[in-house]
């Protein structure tokens, strides 16, 4: 079978990941002690691509849990599912990150690499056939940002021909829990650019904004924020679970979404997201579901997909219903929105369809875009960035841990260099390419005639 090892590293990958873990499980059928208690065989047929199956017909998921600090596991131990995990696979530090990158990647997490890479060797060596890993943290905080990222470097170096797709809870501009996160941020996302295969941008604003204005829950808590993440996950990871009638594992994933190596940040989004109260009144259709995904108040990135266009989409579908008219409503999105997809990627909207819908709905669909909008993200990092940096705010908390001036000059330049490539593509037309093609082609002639 097509595994996955799953890793969540840092405070908040943990909360989101266990979160997770609580939604796939309960979709499988299986109790917070690990046991079956299903009523579909189709719960248990792709049951390995996350579980292994322990002693006793228990299954135990393929999850390493990391952080610097033990209070998170303590939390995650005592909640509901906290016996479903394997002991071992829980890593953890005395001492913490601090909130600073650079603990997370150059000494406390460098001090605790090793016994997680253990871990997660001895989860992808039991594997038939490892597909890739999936890495859940945050880049704002220390241990998320700093040792997730050093985490990830270790994965390709080791595994270079694995997938490896990251959660990462981007910064949001209201939303702010440190002041450091601009540092933390961009020292993330230079690293995520050239180590990860894909990269789901999830954001804590967007989330809130969604809870507050679509749910209309007026306190959202942490939990309302970390289920809506947790309905994304299960719904971006159901081909993989589920038998599907289209199925689309990670690799599938990334080829049709990924045009150009370094722009690989998705932003996600559900449908369907209706108030409590408002549910009657809105009925579960193809239609009104494609109509939900596409819409701006449903994305899960705090960034404007009015504002770019976009290279491509993955939408995923689950539930009973009748392929012909998904595909009849992917084709009048893009015919009636042609200006919001780039021209030189033909049918640029990927579909997966799965039949089992998630708990509690009888459809739902699930939104993946790579949008060049998405580098409004990136554009508020760097501004925050260069406004600390030009001062050189709090730089001797990075700079005592070992790292250098220059690193944080290099990691705002790549981040600026992304920007620059996602404006580019943005305003690329096919007939740009054709001219370029025919220059080059003239040049060739007179090369000859020298």
């Amino acid at each position: 079978m097509r595994e996955i090892v799953h890793i969540q590293v840092g405070r908040c990958g943990n909360q989101i990941g266990s979160k997770f873990w609580e939604v796939i499980s309960d979709e499988h059928g299986i109790d917070p002690c690990g046991i079956y208690h299903g009523d579909s065989d189709l719960q248990l047929e792709r049951i390995n691509v996350y579980y292994n199956e322990g002693a006793a017909a228990k299954f135990v998921p393929r999850a390493v849990l990391v952080d610097l600090e033990p209070g998170t596991m303590d939390a995650i131990r005592a909640g509901v599912y906290g016996q479903i995990f394997h002991p071992d696979n829980i890593v953890y530090g005395a001492t913490g990150a601090g909130n600073n990158w650079a603990k997370g990647y150059y000494t406390e997490g460098a001090d605790l690499l090793e016994s997680v890479l253990d871990v997660v060797r001895k989860e992808a060596e039991g594997c038939d056939c490892l597909q890739g890993f999936q890495v859940v943290h945050s880049l704002g905080g220390g241990t998320g940002s700093g040792l997730g990222t050093l985490l990830l470097a270790n994965l390709l170096e080791e595994y270079p021909d694995r997938i490896t797709v990251t959660y990462s809870v981007v910064p949001s501009p209201k939303v702010s829990d440190t002041v450091v996160e601009p540092y933390n941020a961009t020292l993330a996302v230079n690293q995520l650019i050239e180590n990860s295969t894909q990269s789901y941008c999830i954001d804590n604003e967007a989330l809130y904004d969604i809870c507050f204005r679509t749910l209309k829950l007026t306190t959202p808590t942490y939990g309302d924020l970390n289920h809506l993440v947790s309905s994304t996950m299960s719904g971006v990871t159901t081909c993989l679970r589920f038998p599907g009638q289209l199925n689309a594992d990670l690799r599938k994933l990334a080829v049709n979404m990924v045009p150009f190596p370094r722009l690989h940040f998705f932003m996600p989004g559900f449908a369907p997201l209706t108030a409590r109260g408002s549910q009657k009144y809105r009925a579960l259709t193809v239609p009104e579901l494609t109509h939900q995904m596409f819409d701006a108040k449903n994305m899960m990135a705090a960034c404007d997909p009015r504002h770019g266009r976009y290279l491509t989409v993955a939408a995923i579908f689950r539930g009973r219903m009748s392929m012909k008219e998904v595909d009849e409503q992917m084709c009048n999105v893009q015919s009636r929105n042609k200006d919001f997809f780039v021209e030189w990627i033909p049918n640029n909207v990927k579909t997966a369809v799965c039949d089992i819908p998630p708990r509690g709905l009888k459809m739902s669909a699930t939104f993946v875009g790579n949008t060049t909008a998405i580098q409004e993200i990136f554009k508020r990092l760097s501004e925050q960035f260069t406004s600390m940096y030009r001062r050189k705010a709090f730089l001797h908390w990075y700079l005592c841990e070992g790292m250098d001036e220059t690193d944080f000059m290099d990691a705002d330049n790549n981040m600026s260099d992304l920007i620059s490539e996602y404006q580019q593509y943005q305003d690329a037309t096919s007939e740009d390419q054709e001219f370029e093609e025919e220059e080059d082609g003239g040049e060739e002639v007179n090369d000859s005639d020298e």
